[in-house]
């Protein structure tokens, strides 16, 4: 096998051609298939490839082994994708393969626009896990430890387990989360026998092209209204948020000091600006660099980021204990980082988050809210709600 690069759809001839992007996305196929769009690229991956083993060596050692395998096997352009959990010592969802179709972003194919498949009649059971209130109670619960001193920030998570009369749509699920915010990240990756990860995430944690360094951290959020008066009060008001500034700063802090030691030039804007998906509005920071003379790869400054308080806290060992007392489940590969990576070291890396995990007739549904001292238990159970609209309309249900 050898990595293909089809002219008219590789990234780099800067060629719109239509429908070479959204043909990539109807051609995925659930179990088989490894998808990845950007809003630089789209990335389709076909077969198992070479699976990324757990053992105790750091993961980018095991993965540049594997590729090191691939190219004496005579691949000469391998890319690892999948996913890496939320627990870095926990195993990866990663493959090493050496075909993989690549075309333009999503956002820049005019069929993107065209109305994405109606979803199945399928009748889901919902259950919440924690229910509303309990999960307000844990919230109010780090509020108090905080107010106390005892750290900084927590994110505290909560999942929907969806029951179906039949098997989810995978594809048409996919189609829906790309045609609803084709400009962020899409993704489906095998996670186990009949299972996939899916979501359309808004937050780049690392991109890498040879020595530029890109980072987008988000935290700090609000609702959009269908409403363009209330829409538009809603983001200023974020803009403005002692809150989510606070949340904000704690995350574009972090990131800064774990990216600093890899570069020659490292430059972090001194205020957030504004993203929005269809369901939310996020403060952003857009962090830029140069990297050192021998870069890191992608997957290293990944590595080295992960987990950020966007999706853990501050301190991050703290914030994970009291994440493990508060959550009544386990994160498995949620709140953690999905992407590509080749050879060369380029690759893009994105928080996982947005997103669900299928299996043959369930899915389990995350969402999360980053805690300070000065949270609203009540506002912060509301934003988990506002996050979970993302996927229940790409799946066809409601709360």
């Amino acid at each position: 096998m050898t990595t293909v690069h089809d002219p008219l759809l590789a990234e780099e001839s800067g060629a719109d051609v239509v429908g070479t992007a959204t043909a990539l996305l109807d051609a995925y196929r659930p179990d088989t298939d490894r998808f990845f769009a950007s809003p630089t690229r789209t990335l389709l991956a076909r077969g198992d490839g070479l699976p990324v083993p757990h053992d105790a060596r750091p993961l980018t050692e095991r993965v540049e082994d594997v590729l090191a395998q691939a190219r004496a096997d005579g691949l000469p352009e391998p890319v690892v994708m999948g996913a890496i959990p939320f627990d870095p010592s926990a195993p990866a969802a990663l493959a090493v393969l050496g075909q993989v179709r690549q075309g333009p972003a999503l956002g820049r194919d005019p069929l993107i626009a065209l109305p994405a498949p109606t979803p199945e009649d399928i009748t889901w059971g919902i259950r919440p896990v924690p229910g509303p209130d309990a999960y307000a109670t844990a919230v109010a619960a780090a509020v108090r430890r905080m107010t106390a001193g005892e750290f900084r920030k927590v994110v505290l998570a909560r999942a929907l387990d969806l029951h179906g009369d039949s098997a989810p749509d995978v594809p048409g699920m996919l189609q829906r989360l790309a045609r609803r915010d084709p400009r962020g990240y899409t993704f489906a990756v095998p996670t186990g026998a009949g299972r996939t990860l899916l979501g359309a995430s808004p937050e780049l944690l690392v991109s890498r092209r040879g020595h530029s360094l890109l980072a987008n951290p988000l935290a700090g959020s609000a609702p959009r209204s269908s409403d363009l008066a209330e829409d538009v009060r809603r983001a200023a008001a974020l803009l403005e948020s002692p809150k989510d500034l606070l949340e904000h700063a704690v995350v574009v802090s972090a990131i800064g000091e774990a990216l600093g030691p890899y570069c020659a030039d490292l430059i972090v804007p001194e205020r957030p600006t504004l993203v929005k998906t269809a369901a939310m509005w996020h403060l952003s920071t857009t962090i830029t660099g140069t990297l050192n003379p021998v870069p890191a790869s992608a997957l290293e400054l990944a590595c080295a980021l992960h987990p950020t308080p966007a999706v853990c806290g501050d301190p991050t060992d703290l914030a994970r204990d009291v994440i493990s007392e508060l959550e009544p489940f386990d994160r498995g590969l949620y709140s953690g980082v999905v992407g590509w990576g080749d050879a060369a070291g380029d690759g893009e890396w994105v928080v996982t988050i947005r997103c669900a995990e299928a299996g043959a007739d369930s899915l389990r549904l995350f969402a999360g809210a980053g805690v300070v001292a000065s949270s609203d238990p009540v506002a912060e159970t509301a934003e988990t709600t506002a996050k979970f609209r993302t996927f229940l309309e790409a799946v066809g249900a409601r709360l």
